[in-house]
């Protein structure tokens, strides 16, 4: 993704979570039948924390599921590695954030989950085929 794709997609992210903010998450609440989330991360190297918005194909009572697509590119978005550098993160669905724990999916999750995130979204599966790496799946837990 060149850097006009990145800033478009952070400026449509601010603009989104501003809507849903605005609207008590009553409008764009949900994305091509997805529910939506807020997923706030600490920067990995800023320190500084980060939001984005993103859908959500699978939700497991508790357990939520994120696919870190980044639309097919060859590298993994910056909310990955963030999480991936500190798992601590927040959630905000449907208005509530609650505190989660986020980790990637091991390989066997990532067998079973990954046929339910396509049937959620057909578009994931060209974003596989669009890059060498495997796209990770991630898993978001409640904090206890």
């Amino acid at each position: 993704m060149g850097s006009l794709a990145e800033v478009r997609f952070r400026t449509v992210s601010r603009a989104h979570a501003a809507l849903l903010r605005l609207s008590r998450w009553r409008l764009g609440a949900s994305i091509v039948g997805m529910p939506v989330v807020e997923l706030r991360t600490i920067g990995r190297r800023s320190g500084r924390r980060r939001s984005v918005i993103l859908s959500a194909p699978i939700i497991d009572g508790d357990r939520i599921v994120l696919v870190a697509s980044r639309g097919g590119d060859d590298r993994h978005p910056d909310w990955y590695l963030n999480l991936v550098a500190n798992p601590l993160v927040e959630l905000t669905m449907r208005g509530a954030t609650r505190p989660m724990t986020a980790r990637p999916a091991d390989a066997g999750e990532r067998a079973e989950l990954w046929p339910r995130v396509v049937r959620a979204y057909r578009g994931y599966a060209d974003y596989q085929r669009r890059t060498s790496r495997r796209i990770p799946l991630v898993i978001c837990e409640p904090r206890s």
